[in-house]
Parts: C-alpha cells; structure tokens; sequence
C-alpha cells in the first residue's frame, strides 16, 4: 500500500528553513520523500544541520529582496513545492513602532511571499502542476495588541493566497494557507507564566503545539491527498481561532 501523503520523486523549497517550524516542515516533507532545499538568511550552521538530517541543500537568500527570492528560487531547480516560512516579529504599539520596524516586518513576512511566488509561479503553470503553502498565523485572522504590523503581514498573506490559488487554478496549480496558533518554539519559552497560562485558557486542547503538527498539516496539503483542496486556511492553533 502506498504511504499516505507521499512526496516521492518532489522537489521542495522551504524558506525560514533553519530552525523550529520551518525546520520541523523541512525535515517532514524529507520523511514523505521529497528532495528538499532549505532557505535561510542567517543561522548558515543551524541550516546546514538541518539539510544534512533532510539530505538536501542548504541556500542562502534574504527573500525580502527581489533578486535574491528569484535566485534562491532558480538555484533550487525545479520547484514541485514551495513553502513560505520566513518571517519575522517586531512588536511594538502603534503609537510607539518606528517606521522601520512596520517595513522589515512586512517586507520580511509578505513581500518575500509575493517574491519567491512570482519566482517559481511561471515553471509550475508551464508543468501543470506543483504545491505552493504559505505560513500565516492565527494572529493574522483575529489580531494580537502589540502585532499591528505582524498581524497585517499575516492577513496580507491570506488575502494574497487566495487569489493566487485563483490565478493559478486552471494551470493545475494549488495555493493553500497554514495558520499555526501558539506553536512550542524559542519564542513561547521566554514569555511570562501568566501569559502562558492565559494562551491555554483560550486554547480549547489546553496545550501548545508542536512544530510537527503545522509540518504534518503542509506535509497533507503538499501531497496528491490534497489535491482537490486550493484558497483554504488551514489553522493549526488547538481550537484557539474558532
């Protein structure tokens, strides 16, 4: 019997691929059997260990540049998946946030995502066929005090999501979001006990995630299972964002 949601024979691209869920989804799509890059702007030991647990490669790009998406995009080859992890977190109050902070957080989550997409976009539709996901947030539907300029890339992601699945629908290939909620990472580990406590009160499975679960849930949507599924957001978030 064929492995469920077997990636055999693809090749993928996972960008913000060096560590917690980008990592989790690098070395999960290499357990279904896909060949897999990992992106990264920095942590080249972090990225080069995960690509050697995944056997693939490690490249180095910050996708928030429209050159170096496109190229990170044209020294992986051909591009069956793609999925869109980097990102970054500038809190702040509005009242307070410099200038700077709303643009790195907006270039480095949403513009990379139109990029690298607009990179492998042409190839797939001329194969008829590929995969693309991209990492949003629960933050991104319901908002966060503190996350204007992160919650707005998050939702920009959606939004551009679902009329990318539109464009390119017709051409065979698929656009899909995941929305990962209070996921186990370097971040949950520094908050408050308090904070932590509130996140599980509103949580209704009472408990973090695990990066494996969003990588389990891009695993599902890369694959031929997901095949009739396209515009959809898939939260990962135990509840939180129903």
């Amino acid at each position: 019997m064929a492995e469920f949601a077997s990636l055999e024979g693809k090749n993928a691209l996972v960008t913000g691929g060096s560590r917690g869920i980008g990592r989790a989804i690098a070395l999960g799509l290499a357990e279904a059997g896909a060949s897999v890059v990992v992106g990264y702007h920095s942590g080249k030991e972090e990225a080069e260990g995960v690509a050697g647990e995944c056997g693939g490669r490690a490249l180095q790009a910050d996708v928030s540049n429209a050159e170096q998406a496109a190229q990170l995009v044209a020294e992986t080859g051909e591009v069956d998946i793609l999925v869109n992890n980097a990102g970054l977190t500038r809190d702040g109050l509005l009242a307070r946030m410099p200038d700077e902070d709303w643009r790195d957080v907006i270039e480095t989550n949403l513009s990379s995502v139109f990029y690298t997409c607009r990179a492998a976009a042409r190839p797939m539709m001329k194969r008829r066929a590929g995969a693309i996901v991209n990492v949003s947030s629960v933050v991104g539907l319901h908002g966060n005090p503190g996350q204007t300029n992160y919650a707005a890339s998050k939702a920009g992601i959606i939004g551009f999501t679902k009329s990318l699945a539109r464009e390119l629908g017709s051409r065979g290939v698929r656009a899909n979001v995941v929305a990962p909620g209070y996921i186990t990472s370097r971040l949950t580990e520094e908050i408050s006990e308090e904070m932590r406590a509130l996140m599980l009160q509103n949580t209704p499975l009472g408990r973090l995630g695990d990066p494996e679960n969003v990588a389990g849930a891009v695993r599902f949507l890369c694959s031929d299972e997901a095949a009739f599924i396209t515009g959809e957001v898939l939260l990962v978030d135990g509840g939180l964002g129903m």
